[in-house]
């Protein structure tokens, strides 16, 4: 059973109905203050550096309007044949990721980063393997005109409609949604925002603040300071 707690304190940067619903299995409370910044890929960055990167931008963005909170971030990505699939910025280039999808096995890279209001920051990195079945043409072309794949990395939605298509996933089914709760709860306890109870401590009550988001974490080679 998963025990909730409130911070009042904390700000997701996501408008995102499906990071705030899992969001909402640890916390009560929060703000909600979407990131408006630009996720182009660099040339030559890799997916782990791409999804770690805007991630913590996406923190730093509205950690500007909120200096005196918590901010939580995260950003997902789809990766197939090294190639770095985000949302389809149209019909046409969502049919394509489906049908470069179909019938094999992909990653989704999801991080997550917590920033504390000394602008320290920590980020995790959740990578889950997805496999699906073949995807009949018709079916993709259906699932597009629905318009469930376009705001999605990779033009689906693991909770949605391509779940019929899924054969397996290996690691975070939350991940794949869009927000790793096992990465977002460890950064969160990590902070003393919860505990292993989901209890909650506000920041002006904090006696002994603990181990705080940029402080140090138990080894974890999922874990990237922000440097």
């Amino acid at each position: 059973m998963m025990i909730q707690s409130s911070r009042s304190d904390l700000v997701l940067a996501s408008a995102s109905p499906r990071r705030r619903m899992l969001l909402e299995s640890l916390i009560l409370d929060f703000g909600i203050d979407p990131a408006e910044i630009d996720e182009s890929v660099q040339q030559h960055e890799s997916p782990l550096s791409y999804v770690t990167r805007i991630s913590i931008m996406k923190a730093a963005a509205v950690a500007e309007r909120h200096p005196q909170s918590l901010i939580l971030a995260s950003d997902t990505a789809v990766i197939v044949d090294d190639r770095i699939l985000g949302k389809p910025i149209d019909k046409a280039e969502a049919v394509e990721m489906l049908r470069l999808l179909s019938g094999r096995r992909h990653e989704v890279l999801s991080a997550v980063t917590l920033r504390s209001p000394a602008t320290n920051s920590n980020t995790q990195v959740s990578v889950t393997g997805v496999e699906f079945a073949p995807l009949p043409e018709s079916w993709i072309q259906a699932y597009v005109a629905s318009g469930e794949p376009m705001d999605k990395a990779g033009a689906y939605a693991v909770q949605g409609g391509a779940a019929a298509w899924i054969l397996r996933i290996d690691g975070s089914y939350t991940g794949v949604v869009g927000l790793p709760l096992y990465e977002t709860a460890t950064l969160l306890r990590a902070a003393a925002v919860i505990d292993n109870g989901a209890g909650t401590l506000s920041l002006n009550d904090q006696q002994d603040p603990g181990p705080q988001a940029g402080g140090d974490l138990d080894p974890d080679p999922r874990t990237l300071p922000d440097e």
